[in-house]
C-alpha cells in the first residue's frame, strides 16, 4: 500500500495492479476477501483500510500457491509456503544420506535389510574382481581331444560358477530386503514424502540399495566373461550327462537353479530386473494399498535426490564427497526403476518426476563422472523412446 498515491499495489508473482484507495477494490478482491476468511477465521476489514492492503498482498501469496496451501494449511508450516521459491518442484527437505540412525520403529525393518547390505560391498568387490576363464575355455575348445585342456578349463570354470551362484542368491535376498522397505515406506496413514522426512534410517536403505544395484549392473554390463563362462558351464555339463560322466561342482548348481541363473544373467541389467520386478510383484500382492503409494515413494525419493543436488544450503551439509555420486546415483537408480514400474513411465507429462530437472543436474557434472549414468538413463529405461516423450527431453538425452 502505498500512503503517498493512495494506490494499493499487490505483488503476485507475475502481475502488479494498482486500485484507488477509496474506490472499488481490483477484480477477484470479493473473493480475496471471502477466502481470507476461511483462511484466517475472520472477516476481512473494511475496504477502504490500509489494513486491507496487507490482507491482499498475503492472499495473492495464498492464491498463487492455491495447490499447495492445502499441504501447507497448519500454521506451523506457513513460513514454508511463504518462503518456497518453487512449490511445484516437489518435496523439499534434507534427506540425511550421512547420518540418519533408526529410529525404535524403525529397527525391526532396518536390521533385516542390514544384514544383507553388510554383503553389498563384498559382493562388488567380488565382481570388480572377476577375471574369468577365457583362456582356458578357448584352449579347451580349440583341443577338443585333449583330455588336460578339458579338465583345466572345467576346473576353472566350476569356482566361477561359484561366485555366479552366490551373486545370484544375492540378488533374492536384496528382493527380499527391497519388499520389506517397501511395505514399510507405503504404509498408511503417512504419505510417502512423510515416510521419508521420518523414517530417514529406511529411506537410507532404500537408496542404498539403488546405488549397489546400478553399480553392479555396470560391472556386469562390461564384462561379458560372466556369460561366456556360464554358457560354458552348461554346455558341458550337459555333455557329462549325456556321457554318465560324474560332473564336480553339479551338486553346487543343479539344473533348475542353472536355468533361473541363465535367465538372470542374460538380463543386460540383472539387478535391476531383479527390484523391477520385485516392486511389481509388491504392487500386486498388496491390492488394498493404491499404487500411487508405491509410485509416488520413488518419485518423492528421485525429486528428493535432485532438490539436494541442485540446492547449496542442502548440497553443502554434504561431508564427504562421495555424497554427491551416491545421490546422483540414487536419482537415475529411483527413476529407472519407476520408468519400469508406473504404467505410463518417467518421461510422459503426467509423470511425478521433473526429468528436465534431473537431467539438467547431471549435467551440471563434470562429464567424465556422469556420462555412465545418462547412458543407464538411454538405454536401461522403458519409456524414453515413447511417442508420449517430449522431443526436449530425448534431445537432451542426445
Amino acid at each position: 500500500m502505498s500512503l503517498v498515491t493512495g494506490k494499493l499495489r499487490c505483488i503476485s508473482g507475475t502481475t502488479s495492479c494498482t486500485a484507488p484507495r477509496w474506490g472499488l477494490p481490483p477484480p477477484g478482491a470479493w473473493r480475496m476477501g471471502s477466502c481470507l476468511m476461511d483462511a484466517f477465521g475472520c472477516l476481512p476489514p473494511p475496504l477502504h483500510s490500509t489494513t486491507f492492503g496487507l490482507f491482499l498482498l498475503i492472499k495473492e501469496y495464498f492464491f498463487f500457491s492455491h495447490s499447495c496451501l492445502g499441504r501447507y494449511l497448519n500454521m506451523g508450516n506457513l513460513l514454508k509456503v511463504l518462503t518456497c521459491t518453487d512449490l511445484e518442484q516437489g518435496p523439499n527437505f534434507f534427506l540425511d544420506f550421512e547420518n540418519a540412525q533408526p529410529t525404535e520403529s524403525e529397527k525391526e525393518i532396518y536390521n533385516q535389510v542390514n544384514v544383507v547390505l553388510k554383503d553389498a560391498e563384498g559382493i562388488l568387490e567380488d565382481l570388480q574382481s572377476y577375471r574369468g576363464a577365457g583362456h582356458e575355455i578357448r584352449e579347451a575348445i580349440q583341443h577338443p581331444n585333449d583330455e588336460k585342456l578339458q579338465e583345466k578349463a572345467w576346473g576353472a570354470v566350476v569356482p566361477l560358477v561359484g561366485k555366479l551362484k552366490k551373486f545370484y542368491e544375492f540378488s533374492q535376498r536384496l528382493e527380499a530386503g527391497l519388499r520389506g522397505l517397501l511395505g514399510a515406506l507405503t504404509s498408511t496413514p503417512y504419505s510417502p514424502t512423510q515416510h521419508l522426512e521420518r523414517e530417514q534410517a529406511l529411506a537410507k536403505q532404500f537408496a542404498e540399495i539403488l546405488h549397489f544395484t546400478l553399480r553392479f549392473d555396470e560391472l556386469k554390463m562390461t564384462n561379458p566373461a560372466i556369460q561366456n563362462d556360464f554358457s560354458y558351464y552348461r554346455r558341458t555339463l550337459s555333455r557329462m550327462r549325456i556321457n554318465n560322466v560324474p560332473a564336480e561342482g553339479e551338486n553346487e548348481v543343479n539344473n533348475e537353479l542353472a536355468n533361473r541363473m541363465s535367465l538372470f544373467y542374460a538380463e543386460a541389467t540383472p539387478m535391476l530386473k531383479t527390484l523391477s520386478d520385485a516392486t511389481t510383484k509388491f504392487v500386486s500382492e498388496n491390492k488394498n494399498l493404491p499404487i500411487e503409494n508405491t509410485t509416488d515413494c520413488l518419485s518423492t525419493m528421485a525429486s528428493v535426490c535432485r532438490v539436494m543436488l541442485e540446492t547449496p544450503e542442502y548440497r553443502s551439509r554434504f561431508t564427504n564427497e562421495e555424497t554427491v555420486s551416491f545421490c546422483l546415483r540414487v536419482m537415475v537408480g529411483v527413476i529407472i526403476l519407476y520408468d519400469h514400474v508406473h504404467p505410463v513411465g518417467a518421461f510422459a507429462k503426467t509423470s511425478k518426476i521433473d526429468m528436465k530437472g534431473c537431467i539438467k543436474v547431471l549435467k551440471d557434472q563434470p562429464p567424465n563422472s556422469v556420462e555412465g549414468l545418462l547412458n543407464a538413463l538411454r538405454y536401461t529405461t522403458k519409456h524414453l523412446n515413447d511417442e508420449t516423450t517430449s522431443k526436449q527431453i530425448k534431445s537432451m538425452l542426445q
